[in-house]
């Protein structure tokens, strides 16, 4: 399962990084996250608690931020376990400034399920993974906004 799409961030380029980087805001933007343990430097022990569809249960994962290419680009590795199934995704993140406030966010992922999770079709996969993504930016351009006015 593949996917891919671009959004606009209120922020300027380097603090878009450094809010995407921040593993408290990480824990509270990334969907049923009930803990974001560093584990070693760009790579963390997470459970995740998913209540959609088949793809609902607790999994033990991982995430690993590589690649990074500060404040431009860097891979999302995550790889978690559960119930329900395991998931192994790498995501691509590249960040572009439109201007000095305003930062435009490009992603790109693949995503490969297994276990039970598998079997419920790659239609309705496509349509969770699209719902974790969109929830996760959405989380995030409220974090950037809350950052703001506290500024």
């Amino acid at each position: 399962m593949n996917g891919q799409g671009t959004l606009k961030l209120e922020a300027g380029i380097e603090e878009a990084w450094e809010v995407l980087l921040d593993p408290s805001v990480l824990e509270r933007c990334i969907m049923g996250c009930k803990k974001l343990e560093l584990q070693s430097e760009n790579k963390y022990d997470a459970e995740l608690s998913i209540g959609i569809a088949a793809v609902k249960g607790k999994y033990e994962s991982t995430i690993e931020i590589a690649d990074i290419e500060k404040p431009k680009h860097y891979k999302l590795i995550v790889k978690g376990e559960g119930g329900p199934g395991n998931v192994e995704a790498t995501g691509f993140i590249d960040l572009s400034p439109i201007d000095e406030n305003t930062t435009e966010l490009a992603y790109t992922y693949e995503a490969d399920v297994g276990g039970k999770v598998a079997m419920i079709g790659q239609r309705m996969l496509g349509g969770v993974a699209k719902l974790i993504i969109q929830d996760f930016f959405k989380k995030l351009a409220k974090e950037l906004k809350r950052i703001e006015s506290n500024a």
